[in-house]
């Protein structure tokens, strides 16, 4: 998961009808587990607020009392997960080139053309019925786990009980997350009871996060799809409902078919204010109209753009700012992570993928770096 997290939007079956892993083991894949990082920390079993909310968890979801407080008591509190989720100082500049290294290279290149090469119908299908484009959806898995290479190896039961409980207090918004994290838990206990999956075997992130598209207990509840249609749902094994639901998350964040993500922008000094532009952050606020009105200048097939627009400046460590007109297409990417950095990270994967096929169709040999544009 990325540093510049907000921390996605709330996530993910009310599709799951179905039995997710439990009926996985009828039809067993190939895939090799994430390392286990080591369990250490003490267990939650002493905790008496922990065994209080397991009876509340138990109660409110129809679930076995002793069923959840043998889960909950058999978590454990990871200090890692705690350090991993605590925000860099107040001050730390941010780097779009940095961060931008990390996730548009030749191995995540090479792995997301292999990727939609093998996929490719899927793709195609769920673009068709979603209008979600196939290069988003390789740019997400790729920027979230190298297209299932690196899925997490922290016990999901673990990671939410030590940010449910024991979120770090230094966090500007330790209540709010805490309490993010139990309903988290909560859902994942659900999940895991509903699909008859032991609730201490699943590895993930640090925070949670599950299978290729890193997918949160609670987005895989509403919008995780059997896209494969064999009756089940498993974002760990099929690469098919991996891609269906992605697809369908972003469709239910209204996702606008057909409208490009952002535009390249300028500015005209005698006109220029700033502050009121950036004011929305990276929310669409303002009309191609009021854009120009506040000096950001646009061309192209930008000035014909009828929806809102946002100003997102992505900062450059000491050097200038890239700014970007970003569309709610552009907006809806941060709902699966809150994160300009994430989101543009994840459209230029997706196009880098898209252009070393095309290199490769027409007979070349290196795969594009894929630059950002505007460098």
């Amino acid at each position: 998961m990325n540093p510049f997290a907000s921390f996605f939007a709330t996530f993910l079956i009310a599709s799951c009808a179905t039995s997710t892993w439990a009926t996985a083991q009828k039809h067993p894949k190939k895939h090799r587990a994430p390392p286990l990082v080591a369990i250490t920390g003490p267990l939650y079993a002493t905790r008496p607020e922990v065994m209080q909310l397991a009876d509340t968890i138990a109660e409110r979801r129809l679930l076995d009392p002793d069923w959840v407080r043998h889960a909950l008591a058999h978590a454990r509190y990871m200090p890692a997960i705690a350090r991993a989720i605590t925000p860099p100082p107040v001050g730390t500049v941010k780097n779009w080139a940095v961060y931008r290294s990390r996730f548009i290279d030749q191995v995540r290149i090479k792995a997301g053309v292999k990727f939609w090469l093998a996929n490719q119908e899927t793709l195609a299908r769920a673009e068709r019925e979603t209008g979600v484009p196939a290069a988003i959806i390789v740019g997400i898995v790729g920027v979230e786990t190298i297209y299932g290479q690196q899925t997490g190896g922290y016990r999901v039961i673990d990671a939410l009980c030590t940010l449910a409980f024991d979120f770090p207090k230094e966090h500007p918004r330790a209540k709010d997350r805490s309490a993010f994290f139990r309903a988290e838990l909560e859902s994942y206990l659900s999940l895991t009871q509903r699909t008859g999956t032991d609730p201490l075997a699943l590895r993930g992130s640090y925070a949670g996060a599950m299978g290729l598209p890193q997918f949160m207990p609670s987005s895989w509840d509403k919008y995780a799809v059997d896209f494969d249609g064999d009756g089940r749902i498993d974002l760990f094994h099929s690469p098919a409902d991996v891609i269906g639901s992605v697809a369908n998350y972003f469709r239910a964040f209204r996702w606008q078919p057909g409208m490009p993500t952002h535009y390249p922008v300028g500015f005209d000094a005698a006109k220029l204010d700033k502050a009121a532009l950036l004011a929305p952050d990276i929310l669409p606020t303002f009309t191609t109209a009021t854009f120009a009105a506040k000096g950001a200048v646009l061309q192209g097939a930008a000035l014909n753009h009828t929806g809102p627009l946002a100003l997102v400046e992505l900062q450059n460590g000491e050097a200038e700012p890239l700014y970007i007109a970003g569309t709610e297409n552009f907006y809806a990417i941060t709902r699966y992570n809150w994160s300009s950095y994430y989101a543009l990270a994840v459209i230029e994967l997706g196009e880098a993928v898209a252009a070393a096929i095309a290199a490769t169709e027409r007979g070349g040999t290196n795969l594009p770096p894929g630059r950002p544009k505007g460098s």
